[in-house]
């Protein structure tokens, strides 16, 4: 049994580590820090957090003064109200200046689970990949997560880093090395190519192993940086296998399914099936129920694997 961490959990531990080795990292919170994990910089650095208390137009407007400033600010709320109810202030504050600020939202997708549609982000990453001059990461475990937050903070501009609720399997080592704009290939395979993000990438390997029980070869990618995304890897996948797969736990419009598919359309055209949540709000119940209700697990990417290979 692989080892449980949420990234949100990953990601309060990485900013401490951050925040131990470079001075200028400063944290900032809409009054939900034991919920982020981002208390955990807070225990350790009182005088670099700030809550701006439930104002989260406030916290990404003040993440850009801070920036103006030098300093290289983490703000963190749940992704529902970071993308959603900051969006114009992340548009025009942040993202128009090109401003220092990392976007760091916990509670994205389905496995926020209890707390129901209304905040169940499942349109962030096509809102932040929509707009010019951000990053947007979306990693698949806790130790990609803490690669992830080391690398967006060395980036010099912003960066929207997209984080869970529930504790996920630790499906990469600790010397796996991240890098922006990079994906990586975790199986090799020749007849399908499952492609996948954040939370869905242990589901696509789990898929996988299923599907060589049926004597079918899967390829396996992580794509955890969203924008840029990793054009080479998609078009040498689609040249060698005979379809894709794209699996997210996020709205199949905007999202991984659809920058893909972006790819696809321009430099190789290929069957395409994406996995996501179809055109549909959420509901309250226990996070994995939920992901089995949606369709977002190993058997349905088993199902949709052989769907393509059939046509």
């Amino acid at each position: 049994m692989a080892n449980m961490i949420a990234t949100r959990d990953a990601y309060g531990e990485a900013l401490k580590e951050l925040g131990e080795i470079n001075k200028d990292i400063v944290v900032l919170d809409a009054d939900l820090s034991g919920s982020t994990k981002t208390a955990v910089f807070k225990k350790a650095f009182p005088e670099r957090f700030f809550n701006v208390g439930i104002a989260e137009q406030n916290l990404m407007a003040t993440a850009a003064g801070l920036a103006t400033t030098g300093k290289i600010p983490f703000a963190s709320t749940f992704a529902i109200f970071a993308t959603g109810r900051a969006y114009e202030i992340i548009r025009n504050s942040v993202a128009y200046p090109k401003l220092n600020v990392k976007i760091a939202a916990t509670h994205a997708g389905l496995t926020v689970g209890e707390d129901g549609a209304t905040h169940q982000a499942l349109e962030d990453i096509s809102l932040m990949r929509s707009i010019p001059n951000m990053v947007v990461l979306c990693p698949a475990d806790a130790v990609e997560t803490k690669k992830c937050v080391f690398k967006a903070a060395e980036h010099n501009g912003p960066v929207y880093i997209r984080l869970g609720r529930s504790k996920v399997p630790v499906i990469l080592d600790e010397d796996y090395e991240f890098e922006i704009g990079k994906s990586v290939q975790l199986r090799n395979g020749s007849d399908v190519t499952i492609i996948a993000t954040g939370v869905m990438v242990a589901k696509a390997l789990e898929a996988c192993d299923k599907l060589a029980e049926e004597n079918i070869s899967a390829r396996v990618i992580n794509i955890s940086t969203i924008k840029p995304i990793d054009k080479d890897i998609i078009i040498k996948a689609a040249k060698e296998t005979k379809g894709i797969v794209t699996v997210e736990e996020h709205n199949i419009i905007g999202g991984l399914g659809s920058a893909v598919a972006e790819v696809l359309a321009e430099n190789h055209p290929a069957h395409i099936v994406r996995i996501g949540t179809m055109d549909t709000f959420g509901e309250s119940g226990d996070g994995n129920k939920l992901l089995d209700k949606y369709g977002l697990n190993a058997e349905n990417i088993v199902a949709k694997a052989k769907e393509l290979l059939n046509k």
